[in-house]
């Protein structure tokens, strides 16, 4: 009987190992930005062309490559960062597994040229699909150049799990800013389709970190600077007022790495316990330096995972350090995030002296003649009765008909079943369906705000921006753009005044692309996207007349069953039901 077990040919191989490396265009730019940094590199330029499925360049003026160097960097397991299976544990650069070039030739085609310091002439070299094509010597300046195209060209089945373009930029960026954070010693510049998107200066952690999100940011940023034997902490917390929905603020980094670490998310989390709202996230840009042995990066080939050998102890002094910080900042706990203001002590009521309530007194009063005898007959006649009775049925009914529960489930009853509705759900619906309304029969009313709400967008936020601002001329937004100071004059009655920069900033902030969240259009990903944030959220309580409104608002939908996501907005139990469960 023949053998059945054979070896993969080299090429094969590649394409199958490239699957854990490069993943997306992304994957391809932190590999190569972390070379251009092991490099040391002091300025670095990245081009990027179509999300990086066409293009993507780096260029460095770090140490460069010989000839011999250039050619064996796209061996796999080549590397010049260790030398022994020992130097796996006390890891301080960036890159060292060797398979990231390899792995990227085999999928792409890659032009790179490459000359050393103190060196006249430079060398280029062209490969297709992991074979070189051409190669030859160039007159150029120090450092390297390195060029990606057409990435997952002969993987046509790869190339098709991308997703759109504005995705795939999305997470090029989140990579960027990875990288660009933590080496604020290194100047950046970004260009996405021949626009220059970041200018990124040698400066401080805190400016590169403003230069990025905005100047919005600086008024929140709390310094955090904690040293330990374990390990030592520095970076920044955001305040809890500027904690949002989404984790997109949140940059955890061991040893100038960017990881992912449930746990130390989770230290960090339990420390703003009673701060946050309930269904927000904090912000925070956390830089831990630890010794090399007490970690592995050896976990995974994207090295984004990592293991600590003392994971308790770190988690307890993330923890107190996080809290011992917002402690000296005097951030305390604010246990009504819904407060009347009208409740508040007014300044000039604080420095007044209280006044001495007056008592006026009845001296005709006579307790004993409030009834007389007709009134006492007419209260306990047997009308009066009745009218009692009556009056207790008519309220008894009307309660029993529709209330709240838990502060999130509105619940409706008739002859037959009792109806049970998520009332974020139910909202989230009726207000899609009035949205798409108003922007397909463009009849949108809105009104004019007496005070502007100006919104600094982030890079990231405005690229967003940009991509549905028709959406939000036709529900009724008025705005003037600025770079990126965005200024809002009229907002859709349908919002509160109060919360529209929170809920703009939501959608702006959005993790995922219309064709993610399989909407049909732009309009109805901003549809959907827009209801979310603006719906009634669970926890919040709601008076009988809201409540009724909602219900008959929810069954005059078009859809009723299902949110504009697709969960289930009400169940219903009939009175078999009921009574099988007892």
């Amino acid at each position: 009987m023949p053998d059945i077990v054979k070896i993969l040919p080299a090429d094969v191989s590649n394409k199958i190992a490239a699957g854990e490396v490069v993943q997306r265009p992304s994957s391809v730019l932190k590999e190569l930005l972390e070379n251009s940094i092991d490099a040391k590199s002091s300025k670095i330029t990245i081009i990027i062309k179509n999300a990086g499925k066409n293009l993507i360049q780096v260029i460095d003026d770090g140490q460069g490559m010989s000839k011999n160097d250039m050619h064996s960097s796209f061996i796999k397991h080549a590397t010049s960062k260790i030398n022994n299976i020992d130097d796996i544990f006390s890891i301080n650069s960036m890159g060292f597994r060797g398979e990231a070039l390899a792995a990227i030739s085999s999928v792409s085609m890659i032009e790179m040229s490459s000359s050393k310091i103190n060196e006249n002439d430079g060398y280029y070299i062209e490969i297709n699909g992991g074979d070189i094509i051409s190669e030859k010597e160039l007159n150029i300046n120090e450092g390297t150049s390195i060029k990606v195209q057409n990435l997952f060209f002969n993987v046509p089945a790869r190339r098709n799990f991308l997703k759109s373009d504005f995705v795939e930029l999305k997470h090029i960026i989140n990579v960027f800013n990875n990288i660009a954070i933590s080496h604020n010693e290194i100047e950046f510049t970004f260009i996405n389709n021949d626009e220059e998107i970041f200018y990124l200066k040698k400066e401080s952690l805190k400016k590169r970190i403003i230069s990025i999100f905005g100047e919005k940011i600086r008024e929140n940023l709390i310094p955090i600077d904690e040293d330990t034997q374990i390990a030592n902490l520095h970076g920044f917390i955001l305040k809890p007022e500027f904690a949002k929905k989404s984790r997109s603020n949140q940059y955890i980094f061991v040893n100038n790495r960017s990881v992912k670490s449930q746990f130390i998310n989770h230290s960090i989390f339990s420390s703003f316990d009673g701060l946050l709202r309930d269904g927000y996230y904090p912000g925070y840009f956390l830089f831990i330096n630890i010794d090399p042995s007490k970690i592995d990066v050896n976990v995974h080939p994207n090295k984004t995972e990592i293991k600590f050998d003392d994971d308790q102890n770190l988690y307890s002094i993330i923890n107190s350090a996080v809290k011992h910080c917002l402690g000296i900042y005097q951030v305390s706990p604010v246990l009504d995030f819904e407060k009347d203001p009208s409740m508040d002590i007014s300044y000039s009521q604080v420095k007044s002296d209280p006044k001495i309530p007056s008592v006026e007194i009845d001296s005709d009063f006579n307790p004993f003649q409030i009834f007389n005898d007709e009134k006492l007959g007419d209260l306990f006649s047997e009308k009066s009765t009745e009218n009692i009775e009556s009056d207790f049925e008519n309220t008894v009914k009307e309660f029993t008909k529709i209330f709240q529960i838990f502060n999130k489930f509105i619940v409706s009853a008739s002859t037959s079943s009792l109806i049970i509705i998520n009332q974020n759900l139910a909202h989230q619906r009726i207000l899609y369906e009035g949205f798409l309304k108003s922007m397909f029969e463009s009849s949108t009313d809105s009104q004019k705000l007496v005070f502007p709400i100006q919104i600094n967008l982030s890079k990231q936020q405005l690229s967003m921006f940009n991509k549905i601002d028709s959406e939000f001329k036709s529900l009724g937004f008025q705005f003037e753009l600025e770079e990126n100071l965005l200024k809002i004059t009229s907002v859709p009655n349908q919002l509160k005044n109060n919360s529209v920069e929170e809920i703009i900033d939501d959608i702006l902030d959005n993790d995922n692309d219309f064709n993610e969240s399989n909407s049909l259009s732009h309009s109805d990903f901003f549809a959907k996207a827009l209801s979310k944030s603006s719906s009634i959220k669970s926890g919040e309580k709601l008076n009988p007349n809201e409540q009724e409104f909602l219900v008959n608002q929810l069954f005059s939908c078009k859809e009723p069953n299902l949110s504009p996501y697709n969960k289930q907005i009400f169940i219903t139990l009939s009175k078999s039901d009921i009574e099988n469960i007892f």
